[in-house]
């Protein structure tokens, strides 16, 4: 994943965790963001609306995100850009590596990272993922296994590990 510059747009999309808005630059997706989104960056940074379906990259997101929700995608195939400092692109480069239908502890992320006195800066990292349900910050959770703070708020985290549970849909 790489910082991205230039030539936003983006569009807002249904789904069945509530209007996603994507917002994609020149090297890729840049956000995904939750109508409600905890700390949602000014949208006059989303650049113009489009139809995704004009958009070669927001219409290939669109329907991987609607496959996800359906069950039928267990990852994303999508190129990303989110802008962010070494180490929170460190920690969404590991969200990317959680297995589908799996968790990981915030300490267990860190000592991914080679320090477990981490967790509380991977948890902040994680926090200001800007590529919800993509880069799965979802899957992240406390050490012992409780639901913890989630940007699209935990009923809407509760839904999505659920969602990857074997045999689960949302429809």
């Amino acid at each position: 994943m790489s910082a991205e510059s230039g030539d936003r747009r983006h569009a807002v999309l249904d789904s069945p965790v509530g209007p996603l808005t994507v917002v994609a630059g020149r090297e890729g997706l840049t956000g995904v963001y939750f109508a409600d989104h905890l700390r949602r960056p000014d949208t006059a940074g989303f650049g113009p609306a489009v139809d995704p379906v004009t958009d070669e990259l927001l219409d290939r997101a669109a329907r991987q995100l609607g496959e996800y929700f359906l069950g039928d995608r267990r990852a994303f195939d999508l190129p990303l850009a989110p802008a962010g400092a070494p180490f929170q692109r460190a920690v969404w480069d590991l969200l990317t590596g959680i297995p589908y239908g799996e968790t990981r502890s915030y300490g267990a992320l860190a000592r991914r990272l080679g320090d477990v006195g981490l967790a509380r800066a991977v948890g902040t990292a994680n926090g200001a993922n800007p590529l919800s349900v993509v880069v799965p910050c979802h899957r992240v959770v406390g050490s012992d296994g409780s639901l913890t703070g989630y940007a699209g708020g935990l009923a809407r985290k509760r839904l999505l590990l659920d969602l990857e549970r074997p045999g689960s849909t949302l429809f």
